[in-house]
Protein backbone atom coordinates (compact mmCIF):
# COMPACT_ATOMS: atom_id res chain seq x y z
CA UNK A 1 0.00 0.00 0.00
CA UNK A 2 1.05 3.67 -0.46
CA UNK A 3 -0.57 5.94 1.81
CA UNK A 4 -0.86 9.66 0.23
CA UNK A 5 -1.82 12.53 3.28
CA UNK A 6 -3.60 15.29 1.99
CA UNK A 7 -5.76 16.13 -0.79
CA UNK A 8 -5.11 19.27 -2.07
CA UNK A 9 -3.69 19.12 -6.07
CA UNK A 10 -0.34 17.60 -5.11
CA UNK A 11 -1.74 14.56 -3.53
CA UNK A 12 -4.59 14.35 -5.26
CA UNK A 13 -2.83 14.06 -8.70
CA UNK A 14 -0.04 11.92 -6.96
CA UNK A 15 -2.72 9.41 -5.76
CA UNK A 16 -4.52 9.54 -9.04
CA UNK A 17 -1.19 8.63 -10.89
CA UNK A 18 -0.42 5.70 -8.68
CA UNK A 19 -4.23 4.16 -8.89
CA UNK A 20 -4.07 4.29 -12.39
CA UNK A 21 -0.83 2.81 -12.65
CA UNK A 22 -2.86 -0.26 -10.28
CA UNK A 23 -1.04 0.56 -7.30
CA UNK A 24 -3.25 0.21 -3.72
CA UNK A 25 -3.35 3.92 -2.82
CA UNK A 26 -5.28 5.49 -0.22
CA UNK A 27 -5.48 9.30 0.49
CA UNK A 28 -5.92 10.55 4.13
CA UNK A 29 -7.99 13.92 4.31
CA UNK A 30 -8.25 15.37 7.51
CA UNK A 31 -10.79 18.20 6.01
CA UNK A 32 -11.76 18.74 2.81
CA UNK A 33 -10.56 17.44 -0.76
CA UNK A 34 -9.37 20.11 -3.17
CA UNK A 35 -7.02 21.44 -0.47
CA UNK A 36 -6.37 25.21 0.21
CA UNK A 37 -6.84 26.27 -3.73
CA UNK A 38 -10.52 24.63 -3.88
CA UNK A 39 -11.44 25.56 -0.13
CA UNK A 40 -9.85 28.85 0.59
CA UNK A 41 -7.35 29.96 -1.89
CA UNK A 42 -8.00 30.03 -6.04
CA UNK A 43 -11.29 29.39 -5.88
CA UNK A 44 -12.85 31.56 -3.65
CA UNK A 45 -11.00 34.44 -5.32
CA UNK A 46 -12.46 33.10 -8.59
CA UNK A 47 -15.84 33.31 -6.79
CA UNK A 48 -15.49 36.71 -5.23
CA UNK A 49 -13.59 38.13 -7.80
CA UNK A 50 -16.05 37.42 -10.27
CA UNK A 51 -18.95 39.48 -7.79
CA UNK A 52 -16.36 42.06 -7.69
CA UNK A 53 -16.06 42.36 -11.45
CA UNK A 54 -19.65 42.39 -11.81
CA UNK A 55 -20.20 45.06 -9.27
CA UNK A 56 -17.62 47.44 -11.03
CA UNK A 57 -19.26 46.67 -14.40
CA UNK A 58 -22.73 48.19 -13.06
CA UNK A 59 -20.44 50.99 -12.25
CA UNK A 60 -19.68 51.35 -15.45
CA UNK A 61 -22.91 51.00 -16.58
CA UNK A 62 -24.46 53.36 -14.50
CA UNK A 63 -21.95 55.85 -15.04
CA UNK A 64 -22.96 55.52 -19.00
CA UNK A 65 -26.27 55.93 -18.03
CA UNK A 66 -27.48 52.61 -19.39
CA UNK A 67 -28.41 51.26 -15.81
CA UNK A 68 -30.16 53.19 -13.22
CA UNK A 69 -31.29 52.13 -9.65
CA UNK A 70 -28.74 51.11 -7.25
CA UNK A 71 -27.56 47.22 -7.23
CA UNK A 72 -27.40 46.21 -3.71
CA UNK A 73 -25.50 43.22 -2.77
CA UNK A 74 -26.40 40.72 -0.12
CA UNK A 75 -23.13 39.47 1.36
CA UNK A 76 -24.29 36.53 3.09
CA UNK A 77 -25.67 35.23 0.47
CA UNK A 78 -22.83 35.68 -1.94
CA UNK A 79 -20.83 33.23 0.84
CA UNK A 80 -23.24 31.07 1.04
CA UNK A 81 -24.00 30.45 -2.77
CA UNK A 82 -20.25 30.20 -2.96
CA UNK A 83 -19.76 27.58 -0.40
CA UNK A 84 -22.70 25.05 -2.32
CA UNK A 85 -20.77 25.65 -5.65
CA UNK A 86 -17.41 24.71 -3.74
CA UNK A 87 -19.38 22.04 -1.97
CA UNK A 88 -20.38 20.60 -5.39
CA UNK A 89 -16.63 20.68 -6.49
CA UNK A 90 -15.49 18.65 -4.32
CA UNK A 91 -18.24 15.99 -5.18
CA UNK A 92 -16.53 16.27 -8.82
CA UNK A 93 -13.14 15.70 -7.20
CA UNK A 94 -13.72 12.58 -5.12
CA UNK A 95 -15.16 10.67 -7.59
CA UNK A 96 -12.91 11.46 -10.04
CA UNK A 97 -10.06 10.29 -7.56
CA UNK A 98 -12.26 6.69 -6.71
CA UNK A 99 -12.28 6.66 -9.78
CA UNK A 100 -9.02 6.20 -10.25
CA UNK A 101 -8.65 3.53 -8.25
CA UNK A 102 -7.80 5.68 -5.01
CA UNK A 103 -9.37 4.83 -1.48
CA UNK A 104 -10.49 8.04 0.58
CA UNK A 105 -10.71 8.22 4.11
CA UNK A 106 -12.00 11.67 5.37
CA UNK A 107 -11.92 13.20 8.82
CA UNK A 108 -8.83 10.70 9.67
CA UNK A 109 -5.37 12.11 10.89
CA UNK A 110 -2.03 11.01 9.57
CA UNK A 111 1.58 11.48 10.85
CA UNK A 112 5.07 10.88 9.87
CA UNK A 113 8.03 9.56 12.23
CA UNK A 114 10.79 8.93 9.56
CA UNK A 115 10.32 5.59 7.95
CA UNK A 116 6.99 5.09 10.03
CA UNK A 117 3.60 6.08 8.90
CA UNK A 118 0.86 6.26 11.59
CA UNK A 119 -3.20 6.72 10.56
CA UNK A 120 -5.61 7.64 13.67
CA UNK A 121 -2.35 6.68 15.91
CA UNK A 122 -2.55 2.90 14.24
CA UNK A 123 0.75 2.44 12.56
CA UNK A 124 0.52 1.11 9.23
CA UNK A 125 2.70 -0.61 6.51
CA UNK A 126 3.50 1.06 3.60
CA UNK A 127 5.90 0.21 1.03
CA UNK A 128 6.09 4.48 0.19
CA UNK A 129 4.19 7.90 2.01
CA UNK A 130 3.42 11.47 -0.40
CA UNK A 131 3.23 14.04 2.57
CA UNK A 132 1.09 16.43 0.72
CA UNK A 133 -0.14 18.46 3.73
CA UNK A 134 -0.09 21.45 2.37
CA UNK A 135 -0.14 24.99 4.14
CA UNK A 136 -1.85 27.47 6.34
CA UNK A 137 -2.03 31.43 6.31
CA UNK A 138 0.52 32.96 8.23
CA UNK A 139 -0.50 35.01 11.45
CA UNK A 140 1.97 36.97 13.12
CA UNK A 141 2.54 37.01 16.45
CA UNK A 142 0.75 40.41 17.46
CA UNK A 143 -1.91 41.33 19.67
CA UNK A 144 -5.42 41.49 18.85
CA UNK A 145 -5.36 38.70 16.15
CA UNK A 146 -7.60 36.37 18.17
CA UNK A 147 -9.88 39.20 18.54
CA UNK A 148 -13.55 38.19 16.72
CA UNK A 149 -13.30 39.77 13.34
CA UNK A 150 -9.93 39.02 12.57
CA UNK A 151 -10.28 36.84 9.24
CA UNK A 152 -7.44 35.05 7.45
CA UNK A 153 -8.46 33.56 3.77
CA UNK A 154 -9.47 30.36 5.42
CA UNK A 155 -11.71 32.17 7.77
CA UNK A 156 -12.92 34.14 5.67
CA UNK A 157 -16.40 32.24 4.61
CA UNK A 158 -17.20 33.28 8.73
CA UNK A 159 -17.91 36.70 7.91
CA UNK A 160 -21.47 37.64 9.10
CA UNK A 161 -21.50 40.55 6.86
CA UNK A 162 -19.43 42.59 4.30
CA UNK A 163 -17.15 45.29 6.54
CA UNK A 164 -17.86 48.86 6.22
CA UNK A 165 -14.19 49.40 6.88
CA UNK A 166 -11.94 46.59 5.82
CA UNK A 167 -7.78 46.96 7.13
CA UNK A 168 -5.83 43.99 4.98
CA UNK A 169 -1.95 43.24 6.54
CA UNK A 170 -0.27 42.25 3.48
CA UNK A 171 1.27 43.65 0.57
CA UNK A 172 1.96 40.27 -2.01
CA UNK A 173 -0.28 39.10 -4.57
CA UNK A 174 -3.20 37.73 -2.02
CA UNK A 175 -3.41 41.24 -0.31
CA UNK A 176 -3.89 42.67 -3.64
CA UNK A 177 -6.32 40.51 -5.10
CA UNK A 178 -8.85 40.41 -1.80
CA UNK A 179 -8.33 44.89 -1.72
CA UNK A 180 -9.59 44.51 -5.29
CA UNK A 181 -12.61 42.43 -4.01
CA UNK A 182 -13.49 43.89 -0.90
CA UNK A 183 -13.16 47.63 -2.21
CA UNK A 184 -15.71 46.65 -5.25
CA UNK A 185 -18.10 45.02 -3.09
CA UNK A 186 -18.28 48.32 -1.45
CA UNK A 187 -15.84 48.02 1.77
CA UNK A 188 -13.65 50.67 2.30
CA UNK A 189 -10.41 49.34 2.01
CA UNK A 190 -6.93 49.96 4.19
CA UNK A 191 -4.13 47.84 3.00
CA UNK A 192 -1.31 47.89 5.17
CA UNK A 193 2.08 46.86 3.61
CA UNK A 194 5.13 45.67 5.37
CA UNK A 195 7.58 46.59 2.73
CA UNK A 196 6.70 47.75 -0.87
CA UNK A 197 3.65 46.63 -2.55
CA UNK A 198 3.67 44.06 -5.08
CA UNK A 199 7.39 44.66 -4.71
CA UNK A 200 8.36 41.64 -7.20
CA UNK A 201 5.75 42.44 -9.78
CA UNK A 202 6.94 44.07 -13.14
CA UNK A 203 6.48 47.52 -12.99
CA UNK A 204 4.18 47.72 -15.67
CA UNK A 205 1.91 45.49 -14.17
CA UNK A 206 2.80 47.24 -10.74
CA UNK A 207 1.48 50.81 -12.16
CA UNK A 208 -1.58 49.07 -13.60
CA UNK A 209 -2.11 46.97 -10.67
CA UNK A 210 -2.14 50.52 -8.22
CA UNK A 211 -4.67 52.34 -11.24
CA UNK A 212 -7.51 48.99 -11.25
CA UNK A 213 -6.85 49.66 -7.04
CA UNK A 214 -8.50 52.82 -7.42
CA UNK A 215 -10.15 54.10 -4.17
CA UNK A 216 -8.18 51.50 -2.30
CA UNK A 217 -5.44 53.43 0.57
CA UNK A 218 -2.61 51.41 0.26
CA UNK A 219 0.09 52.19 2.94
CA UNK A 220 3.76 51.13 2.06
CA UNK A 221 6.44 50.48 4.20
CA UNK A 222 3.58 50.19 6.88
CA UNK A 223 3.55 47.15 9.19
CA UNK A 224 0.56 46.41 11.30
CA UNK A 225 1.73 46.48 14.62
CA UNK A 226 -1.41 45.66 16.36
CA UNK A 227 -5.24 44.97 16.15
CA UNK A 228 -7.18 46.86 18.28
CA UNK A 229 -10.39 46.52 20.63
CA UNK A 230 -12.06 44.79 23.07
CA UNK A 231 -14.97 42.63 22.46
CA UNK A 232 -14.13 42.97 18.84
CA UNK A 233 -12.12 44.76 16.46
CA UNK A 234 -12.37 48.33 16.43
CA UNK A 235 -9.31 49.34 14.19
CA UNK A 236 -5.84 48.85 13.76
CA UNK A 237 -1.94 50.36 14.99
CA UNK A 238 0.87 50.20 12.65
CA UNK A 239 4.38 51.68 12.15
CA UNK A 240 7.10 53.06 10.02
CA UNK A 241 8.13 56.59 8.78
CA UNK A 242 4.15 57.91 9.90
CA UNK A 243 3.16 55.34 12.98
CA UNK A 244 -0.70 55.42 13.98
CA UNK A 245 -4.15 54.18 13.98
CA UNK A 246 -7.37 53.75 11.88
CA UNK A 247 -10.70 52.25 12.74
CA UNK A 248 -12.02 49.22 11.19
CA UNK A 249 -15.11 47.01 11.37
CA UNK A 250 -12.47 43.66 10.40
CA UNK A 251 -8.96 42.96 9.61
CA UNK A 252 -8.01 40.23 6.77
CA UNK A 253 -4.44 38.74 7.17
CA UNK A 254 -2.73 38.10 4.09
CA UNK A 255 0.73 37.98 4.95
CA UNK A 256 2.23 34.75 3.48
CA UNK A 257 1.50 31.09 4.07
CA UNK A 258 3.60 28.64 6.41
CA UNK A 259 4.03 24.46 5.20
CA UNK A 260 1.70 22.38 7.65
CA UNK A 261 3.97 19.94 8.49
CA UNK A 262 3.85 19.83 12.15
CA UNK A 263 2.26 16.22 12.09
CA UNK A 264 6.10 14.86 10.27
CA UNK A 265 8.91 14.26 11.91
CA UNK A 266 12.17 12.13 11.47
CA UNK A 267 12.78 14.08 8.10
CA UNK A 268 15.29 17.17 6.90
CA UNK A 269 12.73 20.58 7.55
CA UNK A 270 13.81 24.02 6.78
CA UNK A 271 13.81 27.04 8.24
CA UNK A 272 10.22 27.70 8.05
CA UNK A 273 9.28 23.84 8.64
CA UNK A 274 9.12 23.12 4.74
CA UNK A 275 10.40 19.66 3.99
CA UNK A 276 13.58 19.55 2.45
CA UNK A 277 13.06 17.45 -0.91
CA UNK A 278 15.58 16.75 -4.18
CA UNK A 279 14.28 17.00 -7.51
CA UNK A 280 12.55 13.83 -7.68
CA UNK A 281 10.28 14.86 -4.38
CA UNK A 282 12.58 12.61 -1.84
CA UNK A 283 12.85 13.50 1.37
CA UNK A 284 15.80 12.82 3.54
CA UNK A 285 14.48 9.43 4.01
CA UNK A 286 13.64 6.33 1.62
CA UNK A 287 10.44 6.35 0.06
CA UNK A 288 9.40 9.48 2.20
CA UNK A 289 8.35 11.54 -0.45
CA UNK A 290 6.64 15.34 0.09
CA UNK A 291 5.18 17.55 -2.81
CA UNK A 292 3.31 20.77 -3.30
CA UNK A 293 3.41 23.01 0.34
CA UNK A 294 4.66 21.21 2.51
CA UNK A 295 7.91 21.63 0.40
CA UNK A 296 7.90 24.99 0.79
CA UNK A 297 7.24 28.29 -1.41
CA UNK A 298 6.43 29.52 -4.11
CA UNK A 299 2.44 27.65 -3.37
CA UNK A 300 1.75 27.56 -6.74
CA UNK A 301 -1.31 24.86 -7.77
CA UNK A 302 0.08 24.14 -11.34
CA UNK A 303 3.55 23.61 -9.59
CA UNK A 304 2.08 21.27 -6.81
CA UNK A 305 0.36 19.20 -9.40
CA UNK A 306 3.42 18.71 -10.76
CA UNK A 307 5.17 17.83 -7.80
CA UNK A 308 2.73 15.40 -7.09
CA UNK A 309 3.05 13.72 -10.52
CA UNK A 310 7.02 13.66 -9.84
CA UNK A 311 6.34 11.89 -6.70
CA UNK A 312 4.03 9.06 -8.08
CA UNK A 313 6.69 8.34 -11.17
CA UNK A 314 9.84 7.86 -9.03
CA UNK A 315 7.84 5.98 -6.63
CA UNK A 316 6.73 3.57 -9.54
CA UNK A 317 10.28 3.04 -10.83
CA UNK A 318 9.89 5.83 -13.41
CA UNK A 319 12.45 8.37 -13.31
CA UNK A 320 11.04 12.30 -13.36
CA UNK A 321 13.04 15.11 -12.36
CA UNK A 322 11.24 18.28 -11.22
CA UNK A 323 12.55 21.27 -12.79
CA UNK A 324 9.99 23.47 -13.77
CA UNK A 325 10.79 26.52 -16.72
CA UNK A 326 9.11 29.26 -17.86
CA UNK A 327 6.32 29.30 -15.31
CA UNK A 328 3.34 31.68 -15.76
CA UNK A 329 1.26 33.54 -13.02
CA UNK A 330 -1.07 35.66 -12.47
CA UNK A 331 -3.35 37.89 -10.42
CA UNK A 332 -7.01 38.77 -10.73
CA UNK A 333 -8.08 42.22 -10.05
CA UNK A 334 -10.30 44.50 -13.22
CA UNK A 335 -7.85 42.29 -15.44
CA UNK A 336 -5.92 39.24 -14.81
CA UNK A 337 -2.29 40.28 -14.68
CA UNK A 338 -0.77 37.55 -16.42
CA UNK A 339 3.12 37.39 -17.16
CA UNK A 340 6.20 34.83 -17.67
CA UNK A 341 9.60 35.75 -17.27
CA UNK A 342 12.53 33.76 -18.47
CA UNK A 343 15.17 36.31 -18.36
CA UNK A 344 15.45 39.74 -18.24
CA UNK A 345 17.92 40.73 -21.68
CA UNK A 346 16.23 41.66 -24.56
CA UNK A 347 14.27 44.08 -26.93
CA UNK A 348 10.97 45.05 -25.28
CA UNK A 349 8.29 45.64 -27.45
CA UNK A 350 4.86 47.24 -25.58
CA UNK A 351 1.10 47.76 -26.95
CA UNK A 352 -2.09 49.11 -25.02
CA UNK A 353 -4.71 46.17 -24.92
CA UNK A 354 -7.36 46.64 -27.36
CA UNK A 355 -11.17 46.54 -26.34
CA UNK A 356 -12.70 43.46 -26.27
CA UNK A 357 -14.28 40.81 -24.28
CA UNK A 358 -14.91 41.99 -21.01
CA UNK A 359 -13.03 45.33 -21.82
CA UNK A 360 -15.36 47.20 -23.97
CA UNK A 361 -16.92 49.12 -21.29
CA UNK A 362 -13.10 50.17 -19.52
CA UNK A 363 -12.56 52.01 -22.81
CA UNK A 364 -14.02 55.20 -21.12
CA UNK A 365 -11.90 54.67 -18.31
CA UNK A 366 -8.84 54.15 -20.52
CA UNK A 367 -8.05 50.37 -18.54
CA UNK A 368 -7.83 48.06 -21.17
CA UNK A 369 -4.64 46.67 -20.08
CA UNK A 370 -1.78 45.83 -21.65
CA UNK A 371 0.52 43.52 -23.44
CA UNK A 372 4.28 43.33 -23.78
CA UNK A 373 6.85 40.61 -24.60
CA UNK A 374 10.95 40.64 -24.67
CA UNK A 375 12.73 38.78 -27.22
CA UNK A 376 15.86 37.88 -27.91
CA UNK A 377 17.76 41.02 -30.02
CA UNK A 378 19.56 37.81 -32.17
CA UNK A 379 17.81 35.24 -32.49
CA UNK A 380 14.19 36.38 -31.90
CA UNK A 381 13.73 33.64 -28.96
CA UNK A 382 10.78 34.65 -26.93
CA UNK A 383 11.80 35.26 -23.02
CA UNK A 384 9.24 37.15 -21.56
CA UNK A 385 5.16 38.11 -22.02
CA UNK A 386 3.15 40.62 -19.58
CA UNK A 387 -0.08 40.95 -20.09
CA UNK A 388 -3.09 42.66 -18.26
CA UNK A 389 -6.88 41.78 -20.39
CA UNK A 390 -9.74 39.70 -19.04
CA UNK A 391 -8.94 36.61 -20.41
CA UNK A 392 -4.45 36.88 -19.65
CA UNK A 393 -3.86 34.29 -17.61
CA UNK A 394 -4.81 31.98 -20.83
CA UNK A 395 -2.74 34.08 -23.20
CA UNK A 396 -0.06 33.71 -20.83
CA UNK A 397 -0.04 29.81 -19.86
CA UNK A 398 0.38 29.44 -24.08
CA UNK A 399 2.55 31.26 -24.19
CA UNK A 400 5.04 30.14 -21.50
CA UNK A 401 4.86 26.39 -22.77
CA UNK A 402 6.48 28.65 -26.51
CA UNK A 403 8.87 29.95 -24.18
CA UNK A 404 9.59 26.52 -22.80
CA UNK A 405 9.57 25.03 -26.73
CA UNK A 406 12.09 27.60 -27.87
CA UNK A 407 9.73 29.21 -30.10
CA UNK A 408 10.53 32.92 -31.77
CA UNK A 409 9.04 35.55 -32.66
CA UNK A 410 9.53 34.45 -36.33
CA UNK A 411 7.56 31.17 -35.69
CA UNK A 412 4.81 33.43 -34.20
CA UNK A 413 4.17 36.14 -36.82
CA UNK A 414 1.79 34.61 -38.96
CA UNK A 415 -0.09 33.52 -36.00
CA UNK A 416 -3.98 34.18 -36.58
CA UNK A 417 -6.37 35.29 -33.53
CA UNK A 418 -9.74 34.67 -32.83
CA UNK A 419 -10.80 38.22 -32.85
CA UNK A 420 -11.95 39.88 -30.60
CA UNK A 421 -9.29 39.08 -28.45
CA UNK A 422 -8.54 41.70 -25.02
CA UNK A 423 -5.40 41.11 -25.19
CA UNK A 424 -2.64 42.97 -26.52
CA UNK A 425 -0.11 40.27 -27.06
CA UNK A 426 -0.52 38.59 -30.03
CA UNK A 427 -0.09 41.69 -32.01
CA UNK A 428 3.36 42.07 -31.00
CA UNK A 429 5.33 39.07 -32.96
CA UNK A 430 5.15 40.43 -36.08
CA UNK A 431 6.67 43.72 -35.12
CA UNK A 432 9.27 42.12 -32.91
CA UNK A 433 10.54 40.58 -36.16
CA UNK A 434 10.27 43.07 -38.28
CA UNK A 435 12.06 45.53 -36.19
CA UNK A 436 14.80 42.84 -35.65
CA UNK A 437 15.41 42.13 -39.37
CA UNK A 438 15.50 45.82 -39.95
CA UNK A 439 17.90 45.88 -37.17
CA UNK A 440 20.30 42.72 -38.91
CA UNK A 441 19.82 44.89 -42.37
CA UNK A 442 21.23 47.87 -40.95
CA UNK A 443 24.05 46.32 -39.13
CA UNK A 444 25.16 44.01 -42.75
CA UNK A 445 24.32 46.68 -45.10
CA UNK A 446 28.34 48.61 -45.18
CA UNK A 447 26.53 51.78 -46.26
CA UNK A 448 24.86 52.33 -43.21
CA UNK A 449 28.58 51.34 -41.09
CA UNK A 450 30.79 53.49 -43.38
CA UNK A 451 34.27 51.84 -41.25
CA UNK A 452 33.48 48.42 -42.61
CA UNK A 453 35.50 47.40 -46.09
Amino acid sequence: MIVVIGGGPAGRFAAARLGQAGREVTLVEREAIGGQCLNSGCMQVCALNDAARTMERVGDFAAAGVLEGVLHLEFPALLREMGEVQSKIRTVLDRETRAAGVEVRYGATARVDGRRIFIDDEEVEAEAVVIATGSAPAVPALPGTDLPGVYTSRTLRTMPALPERLVIAGGGVSAAEFAYIFSRLGSQVTLLARREFLGDLDPRLRRLALKELSGVEVREHTPLTAIIGSDRVEGAAFGGAAPGECQADAVLLAVGLVPQTSMVIGVEKGPRGEIVVDDRMQTSVPDVYAAGDAAGPPYLTPLARLQGVVAAENILGREMNYAPKAVPQALALANDLAFCDDGDDGIALSLPAPAGPGSFWSVPKGDTGLGTVLVDPETGALRGIWAASPGAGITATYLAEAMRQNKTVFDLEDLIDVHPLAEGVHGLFAQAARAIRERKAETEDPKTNPGER
